[in-house]
């Protein structure tokens, strides 16, 4: 069969949607600058090394609006652009099996080399590995893909939060030798033990038995997106006010109740599973329903504007923050790992989002898509793709 399948063109574009993953982007820096500007995150430590009021104001925070939301918020996307993509490619008479096969191929090529030449965090290795798995239920019925997410996420996040709640009492613990080895390796001028310190980083964030639990609820955030894409909830938003809004308040009752609602009884560690992953679900829910309703205004749409600049190379403006981040705390560059506080952290996304919100701008002027986006598109349909803006 013939391939002629081609990416979304511009005219086509839900701007909601762009504007959405911008904000995701913005939402996942704000949580990234802690882990990547200092050891306390990963090894535990972060409340006794920040003691100011603003710090502790700051995590709090951080913790309430930021943590666990908008990498769920990308993840929720990431299957509602699979669903998209597969009905496009379907509706030209083409198989989506092997292109969206190649497109998460690429993506996993970009991921080994983001994750281990730049950020032991990084997510798009996770989202290519589940992603794969996550095709073969782009055939199954939509309630179906449903029933399975929720099944998944709520068996997994209800056992796991039942083991901590069972060892709670060894859960606070800070890894001091780790801490004193992160020091010294990522403040280093050798690039070798920078990079080696980031290995050693990424195999104690991804165990075997983490990578079990990242598939348990990574996988099913990907098929709720999938399910809202197939029910066009967000492609027709006028169609489906009333039912955005129902869910709008819904989404926004779960996210307060549980995000800030750990704190009425001292937000305990072995709620924190709870608290990101099924707090964080309704609070990434309630982010798109916002910027979807928000759209539907003019006021609305001025204000997330600038967030689809953003949105519309998010695979390039994520691995920039991360390039920036490496030179801006590692030794190999400025050096300020360790040397500053959530509070700073948060003023430092705010200015680097905004030069991206500036540099995405201008970007699109001249050229119709990201970088990045422009190799991986290329290589997706296996055809050079238009640049340069006419």
């Amino acid at each position: 069969m013939k391939n002629n399948a081609t990416p979304l063109q511009e005219s086509n574009r839900l701007e909601w949607i762009d504007a959405a993953r911008g904000l995701a982007i913005f939402g996942i820096f704000i949580v990234n600058i802690g882990a990547f500007s200092a050891p306390y995150f990963m090894y535990g430590g972060a409340e006794e090394a920040w003691t100011s009021n603003i710090d502790q104001a700051a995590l709090i925070f951080i913790d309430i609006f930021f943590q666990g939301s908008f990498y769920t918020l990308f993840s929720l996307l990431f299957g509602f652009g699979l669903q998209m993509m597969r009905e496009r490619i379907m509706a030209r008479g083409n198989n989506p099996n092997l292109i969206l096969l190649r497109r998460l191929f690429i993506l996993f090529c970009f991921g080994a080399m983001h994750a281990f030449l730049l950020w032991h965090g990084d997510i798009l290795l996770s989202y290519a590995l589940v992603g794969i798995l996550s095709l073969l239920f782009l055939h199954t019925k939509s309630n179906t893909k449903l029933a399975i997410g929720i099944a998944m996420m709520v068996g997994s996040v209800s056992f796991l939060s039942f083991l901590f709640y069972l060892t709670k009492d060894y859960l606070d613990y800070v890894d001091v030798v780790m801490i004193e080895q992160s020091y010294k390796n990522y403040l280093s001028n050798e690039i070798g033990l920078v990079w080696l310190q980031n290995y050693e980083d990424w195999l104690f964030a991804n165990n075997p038995v983490t990578l079990i639990f990242l598939i348990l609820v990574l996988l099913p955030l990907f098929l709720f997106g999938m399910f809202i894409g197939e029910k066009r909830w967000l492609h027709e938003p006028g169609k489906y006010k009333s039912l955005l809004i129902k869910w709008w308040v819904v989404s926004f009752l779960l996210f307060i109740g549980l995000k800030m609602g750990a704190y009425l009884f001292g937000n305990p560690i072995w709620f924190s599973y709870i608290q990101d992953n099924i707090g964080g679900m309704f609070s990434a829910l309630f982010y798109i329903f916002s910027v979807t309703l928000l759209f539907r205004t003019d006021l609305g749409r001025k204000i997330m504007k600038p967030f689809t600049y953003v949105g519309r190379m998010a695979l390039s403006n994520y691995i920039f923050q991360s390039i920036i981040s490496f030179l801006l705390f590692y030794g190999v560059g400025f050096g300020l790992y360790g040397k500053i506080g959530p509070f700073t952290g948060v003023v430092m996304v705010v200015i680097i989002y905004i030069g991206q919100i500036i540099f995405s701008k201008w970007w699109f002027s001249r050229f119709r898509f990201g970088p990045l986006e422009w190799v991986w598109r290329s290589l997706t349909y296996w055809k050079r793709q238009p640049f340069l803006r006419r």
